[in-house]
């Protein structure tokens, strides 16, 4: 048979079988014709031939930040996040390869494609410093196809799939205000990260529709883990004591659930002394004592969407313009943002 694709694709027989096994070096037109006339005569090459003859490798790329004693497949927002990227994949016929990036080490993504280890990449947890732009830069100069989750960047056109963050904090601090608290702590993660930002803005955009003056000092800072979370209650705990703050938003579960636990050790009672809003409304969030009252955000669907538009653009014969995609969020009300303490106004 071999001999037979041979003489239709007018090539040797050793080229015939370099193509067909996926080994040596052929010509991208020469390893098209062999691939075609095998298809033409019944002979079916392999998918690891089909791909070395495309120039692919089957592979989607998911980038993801490599966390000192963090198991991120434990973490509700990864998994849930990979949990999409994974189900979509495997649909379009692409293996995942997942690759870990530490905080320290050089961006280069653009060598992935280089290489041929990946045909298209889904960059988690980046954040906004020199070294992630450039590397990004340099993707979309070299049109390599990649998508970014949970993370913009200004005056930036990458492709971008990401939750309504804006409107979730806007939805929590709406949600307190009505309720008649008006001195609202906002614990909130790095400014690197775009969620961030965004989340704040829904924060102050909230308090300004219902005339109640920003304060600065009300904006505490953690890292996303529950451990900053935890490590912040003691300043939370002074500002409530003090009379300066009757509710606190965390800008995820995890914080919500750190400072939940600070507070409950210094005598302060989630539900009843303050009011509490985490963001994520993970798993945990329903068992917590009281249950957390928490933005839902629908992070396996933030995943199935990125992988889903990324492959659509990378089967397009013409280049498109960059997509930015943000799925809506919901306020899922518990205990926790309803308190016996009398509210002022």
């Amino acid at each position: 048979m071999r001999k037979k694709v041979a003489e239709l694709a007018g090539v040797s027989e050793a080229t015939v079988s370099r193509v067909l096994n996926g080994a040596g070096t052929v010509k991208d037109e020469t390893a098209k014709r062999v691939v075609d006339a095998a298809k033409q005569l019944g002979y079916v090459p392999s998918a690891l031939a089909q791909r070395f003859a495309l120039r692919r490798s089957g592979n989607l790329g998911v980038i993801l930040p490599l966390l000192p004693k963090v198991n991120l497949f434990s973490t509700y927002y990864f998994s849930e996040v990979l949990s999409g990227i994974g189900v979509t994949a495997k649909q379009r016929g692409y293996d995942l390869l997942l690759l870990f990036r530490e905080a320290d080490e050089p961006r280069d993504y653009a060598n992935l494609f280089r290489t041929q280890k990946i045909d298209g990449c889904i960059i988690l947890g980046a954040q906004d410093v020199p070294t992630e732009r450039e590397a990004l830069a340099e993707l979309k100069e070299g049109e390599h196809p990649f998508c970014l989750v949970n993370q913009r960047f200004e005056g930036e056109a990458f492709n971008t799939v990401d939750a309504d963050q804006r409107m979730g904090s806007r939805h929590a601090a709406r949600h307190l205000l009505q309720q008649g608290f008006r001195k609202i702590c906002f614990l909130n993660g790095p400014a690197e990260y775009s969620n961030s930002l965004d989340r704040l803005k829904g924060y102050q955009q909230a308090l300004i529709e219902e005339q109640v003056t920003f304060q600065a000092e009300h904006v505490l800072i953690g890292n996303y883990s529950r451990k900053s979370g935890y490590q912040q209650a003691v300043k939370v705990a002074e500002l409530i004591r003090s009379g300066d703050v009757d509710a606190v938003i965390a800008a995820n579960d995890r914080m919500a659930i750190g400072l939940m636990q600070g507070l409950k050790e210094l005598g302060i009672r989630v539900g009843e002394d303050v009011a509490l809003v985490g963001c994520d409304d993970s798993d945990v969030s329903r068992m917590t004592e009281p249950p957390l009252t928490s933005i839902r955000v629908p992070f396996y669907e933030v995943g199935c969407e990125a992988a889903s538009r990324l492959l659509d653009t990378m089967t397009e014969t013409e280049p498109s313009s960059p997509f930015e995609v943000k799925l809506p969020v919901k306020l899922i009300e518990r205990a926790s943002s309803k308190t016996t303490r009398t509210t002022t106004t």
